[in-house]
């Protein structure tokens, strides 16, 4: 496997490649990056969880660059103006350092006027730059262009070699954390044990996690961003649901996994072999991951694999798979897309942009969550996340519906103290043959 020494160079030369057309298309001569700024609770000095703009992170694997700015010209190397402010509140930010530094100039700035005024100093009259509006810089360039950023998005979408193996590395950091996660809900943990047993696996604090963790024991399974951690344990435990990642130089790995607890009692049976029907199907998924294929039909195929499961269950009957997908009957179960992009963000962008121009495909009718309706590409990373829930909210409402017939409730009513399975791995397409899957490979990796 090639050192990320020797790929960032390669890197950033695509980058560039990228850029310079995308400047020359839309009339700019250079583009400037800001880092991001810190933001403040109301009334108050604490700042919240500092969150990189990914176009920044996209070229420097600097997620903590707080106040800074890069600024990107044809045919010279990338100038990072870096703020390294002396504060005796703080620890001031590390001198940048590592495999990355010899392809970038760096400049030091001690505030943020120094570095305002270096910038403007810098940028030629035709500049644009990427920045929230609390981080632009004025007189440094036109703000977030829209044409111009398509551009960048639509590209962003295809991973370099540099990428997937930062990727990679997050994939088997959040993997550790799965596993010790599993083995302290089997010991009997609450939600709050299992988080801490995954923040302590996965070597991470809980502001370096690229999203806030799920972890759900039993019905809590059953609300798809479940937001809170119990202190108790259940009395009697039956499956955990979590759905947590780690962070490589700012590119997430997005993992969720659905353990049946050893000593589960009633219907854990039937969750059982849901839950080998769900890691079948899940699989079958992450095979059409290839160059070529149309996301959205793997999300219709999604469904029909999940109405054929929920039909050999018998949880629902009298209809076939495709009319339960097409009345609706497959989304009480799952509601939500079966994936999305993966990178500098853990939903990452141009996810229904189809094209440079920034044309948009409208997700399919009746699946207002899925995130990608793009053709994949080589390179591209995209999660594959099947689900099959007992959402007590749907359930109502199909149970007033004329489809109510279908459903064998006294089932559902067995399986709701399980919540629900969801199994997502993160998959890399190729340019040709099978998908890499980042996920599988980082358990087996670890002899897991």
């Amino acid at each position: 496997m090639s050192s990320l020494a020797t790929l960032y160079p390669q890197h950033l030369a695509t980058l560039q490649q990228r850029l310079e057309a995308a400047l020359a298309a839309q009339g700019f001569d250079a583009l400037a990056i800001a880092a991001g700024v810190e933001k403040y609770a109301f009334l108050d000095d604490r700042p919240y969880v500092f969150q990189p703009n990914p176009h920044f992170v996209h070229w420097l694997p600097l997620p903590q660059a707080i106040g800074s700015w890069l600024l990107l010209r044809p045919g010279r190397r990338p100038q990072l103006l870096y703020l390294q402010a002396e504060d005796y509140w703080h620890a001031p930010p590390a001198t940048p350092s590592g495999y990355w530094t010899e392809a970038v100039e760096v400049e030091v700035l001690r505030t943020p006027e120094q570095l305002a005024a270096r910038l403007k100093a810098l940028v030629p009259a035709r500049c644009a730059q990427i920045a929230e509006a609390d981080a632009q810089c004025e007189g440094a360039g036109t703000p977030n262009p829209e044409a111009l950023l398509a551009l960048l998005h639509f590209e962003r979408g295809m991973k370099t070699p540099y990428e997937l193996q930062l990727m990679r590395a997050a994939s088997q950091r959040a993997v550790l954390g799965h596993l010790a996660a599993q083995a302290a809900f089997e010991a009997g943990g609450a939600e709050a044990d299992i988080h801490a047993a995954y923040l302590a696996g996965s070597d991470q604090a809980e502001r370096e996690l690229p999203y806030g963790n799920i972890v759900a024991l039993g019905e809590h399974g059953a609300v798809l961003h479940w937001q809170h951690q119990d202190k108790q344990a259940p009395a009697c435990p039956t499956s955990l649901l979590i759905d947590a990642g780690a962070s490589a130089h700012g590119y997430a790995a997005d993992i969720t996994r659905t353990w049946l607890h050893p000593r589960a009692g009633t219907g854990a049976a039937e969750f059982a072999a849901l839950l080998a029907g769900m890691e079948a199907l899940e699989l079958a998924l992450v095979d059409q991951v290839r160059a070529g294929s149309d996301y959205p039909d793997i999300h219709l195929d999604a469904h029909r694999r999940i109405a054929a499961l929920l039909l050999d269950a018998g949880l629902i009957h009298g209809l076939s798979a495709e009319a339960a997908v097409a009345q609706g009957l497959s989304s009480t179960f799952f509601p939500h897309g079966v994936g999305h992009l993966l990178g500098a963000q853990v939903h990452d962008v141009a996810g229904l942009q189809v094209d440079r121009s920034g044309t948009r495909r409208e997700r399919p009718s009746g699946h207002p969550y899925l995130r990608l309706t793009r053709r994949l590409e080589p390179g591209m990373v995209v999660t594959i996340e099947p689900g099959l829930y007992f959402i007590p909210l749907l359930l109502r409402e199909r149970r007033a519906s004329a489809l109510a017939a279908h459903v064998d409730w006294d089932r559902v009513e067995a399986l709701r103290p399980f919540g629900g399975i969801r199994i997502e791995d993160d998959v890399a397409c190729r340019a040709e043959g099978p998908p890499e899957n980042l996920t599988r490979e980082a358990f087996a990796l670890l002899g897991a």
